[in-house]
Order: C-alpha cells, then sequence, then structure tokens
C-alpha cells in the first residue's frame, strides 16, 4: 500500500519503496513557467520519488571537462513540473524532504571570476568527491559527514519565464543548506497546479557557497506535498523541527537580501503571532540567526540571505492544513 502524508504526520519514516510515483530526471526545464506542460500530476500528500542531476546536468565527468564553459541557460536542470492537483493562485505548497540518497561521485568547481576568492584563482579546477555511506572523502587526508540538501525548488511565476539560476518570490535557487531531510519548504502557489520543480542537489555545501558551487551531484529524493488553502506566503518558508527560515533576495545587493529575510521573519511574528513590530524586531535581535545562504561574487543575479527564526511552543504552525 503506498502512503499519504499529511503535513506533520507522525507515522513511521516513509521509505522510497512507499512511492506512488516516479519521476525520472530526464522530464526536466531550465526555467519556471506557466507555459511549460507537467510532467507529473499528483494529490497532495502522495508520496513522490524525485530523480535529479546535478547541476550540470551530468557534463562534468573529469578534469578535461571542468575546463570547459557551461552556459548558464544550461545549468541547474529542475526535475518537473509537477501538477498538484488542488492548488491554485493564493495556496501555499508545503513540499517536505522525506530522504535524500545522493549518488557516489560529485563534484565542486571555481574559476578565475568567480567567487569570493576568485582574485586568487588563475584557471579552472574541479575536485572530485566519493560519497559512500553517508561520508564524504575529499583526498586521502581529508572526509567528513554528508549533509544532502537541494539547492534549486520552486514553482511558476503567475506569468512569464524565470530561469533556474536565479532565486526568488517563486522560489528557485535558493541554495539554502537548511533545504535537506526533514525539512519542508513553504512555497506561494501564483498558478493553477503550482508547476513544481527541483533539482541542484548538493551533497554538501557551505553558508554562502563561496566559490559558487557546493558538491554538485546527482541522486533520488522522496519528498511529499501538502497543500494549504487560502494561506498564502511572499517569499518561501524553511521548516524544521526547531526553527522557521525566511529568505530574503536581491539582485548583487547584500544589505538589501539580509534585510528582506528580517522583514520576512517580522511579519511572521506579527501577522501569525501577535507581536509588535517593535517586539519582533528585538526578538529576532536576541534569538533570531541572520546568515547568508548564498554570496559567489561577482553573483549569478542574486544574493540570498536566511533568517533562522526558533520556534515557541505558544505560536502554532502559520500553515496548517
Amino acid at each position: 500500500m503506498k502512503k499519504r502524508l499529511g503535513m506533520g504526520s507522525t507515522s513511521k519514516a516513509p521509505t522510497f519503496s512507499d512511492a506512488a510515483h516516479y519521476l525520472s530526471r530526464e522530464h526536466h526545464t531550465f526555467s519556471f513557467a506557466a507555459s511549460h506542460s507537467p510532467a507529473l500530476t499528483v494529490s497532495p500528500g502522495e508520496l513522490i520519488h524525485v530523480q535529479t542531476w546535478d547541476c550540470y546536468k551530468g557534463a562534468i565527468t573529469n578534469d578535461i571537462d571542468a575546463l570547459l564553459p557551461i552556459p548558464d541557460t544550461e545549468i541547474n536542470p529542475a526535475t518537473g513540473p509537477i501538477y498538484v492537483r488542488g492548488a491554485q493562485p493564493g495556496d501555499t505548497i508545503s513540499v517536505t524532504i522525506h530522504d535524500i540518497k545522493p549518488a557516489l561521485r560529485g563534484v565542486a568547481r571555481t574559476y578565475p571570476g568567480n567567487g569570493q576568492l576568485q582574485h586568487l584563482i588563475e584557471k579552472p579546477y574541479a575536485r572530485f568527491f566519493d560519497v559512500v555511506n553517508g561520508l564524504v572523502t575529499m583526498n586521502e587526508q581529508v572526509s567528513f559527514p554528508s549533509a544532502p540538501m537541494l539547492g534549486v525548488i520552486g514553482v511558476a511565476p503567475e506569468s512569464g519565464e524565470i530561469p533556474t539560476m536565479p532565486a526568488g518570490k517563486h522560489g528557485g535557487n535558493l541554495d539554502n543548506n537548511l533545504n535537506g531531510i526533514g525539512a519542508t519548504i513553504h512555497l506561494p502557489v501564483k498558478h493553477l497546479g503550482a508547476l513544481l520543480g527541483i533539482g541542484d542537489m548538493h551533497a554538501s555545501m557551505g553558508d554562502g557557497e563561496i566559490c559558487g558551487t557546493g558538491i554538485e551531484i546527482s541522486g533520488d529524493v522522496l519528498i511529499s506535498i501538502a497543500l494549504i488553502k487560502g494561506v498564502g506566503t511572499d517569499y518561501p518558508v524553511t521548516e524544521n523541527a526547531s526553527s522557521w527560515v525566511t529568505h530574503g533576495v536581491a539582485v548583487n545587493d547584500l544589505p538589501a537580501a539580509l534585510q528582506v529575510a528580517c522583514e520576512e521573519a517580522a511579519q511572521l511574528l506579527v501577522k501569525h503571532w501577535g507581536f509588535t513590530i517593535e517586539d519582533a524586531f528585538i526578538f529576532l535581535s536576541v534569538q533570531g540567526n541572520l546568515g547568508i545562504a548564498q554570496a559567489v561574487h561577482p553573483s549569478s543575479g542574486t544574493v540570498i540571505a536566511k533568517m533562522v527564526v526558533p520556534k515557541i511552543p505558544a505560536c502554532p504552525s502559520p500553515f496548517k492544513i
């Protein structure tokens, strides 16, 4: 029997064998758009096994490949779109990541003119990583636990087309390393069916993604999608067991992105939990953790900030089915 889950289900953790649907990475797009035809149609609560490419669509397999330029239009394939029955503009879809199984080999890459240390890099360079049994091996001296996550998760805008490279109110390339196993990402529905796409898996990625990549890797993801009727959100909000995480996005303007992340967090406190704006400001200052999700320099168009807000037992979830 295939499982159907509600958000926050306390039943036994689902496995890939429980999935009601499978979506191959051959069904992918390089943009979020209302004009894309759905690759899969699902009902809320159904488990979905999604296969993803790495951000290069498998183009980098050796040191020679790493020297070749890859156009932005061919980076970040998002598996999908997934049409969610009943999802309408003004709703929220809540995507829970139940499990992530990365492949056995990934790559990180840097090159001149990209990243926070670009002035020190003279030529393109790639480092390949083995990922086995939850352990990432960089070389004979360096290994560390994997922390798989999704860089790209987003929905179609109301109209037009948004490439998978930038982030925005639709989600997209959020590059938030908290979007891993156990996280639920709440996304605003702007078009009928939402048209969800996911991709850009990393075996590990640090805050800021300062060289422009995490450990880029293909793999498999187990998700379910809850539908929250009549409740919207301006920007995506990530939820895990202990916190809410708001996002701020700006074009090549980190201070502006930081401010948006703070504003989104304050609005949660004011709108849903009865804080005054003054108390929200103070609470975030004494308990919140403001950070950077992505700050590649020069950026690919957006820089992304995040504000981690601890959950308060007395304050219920604003995203209720």
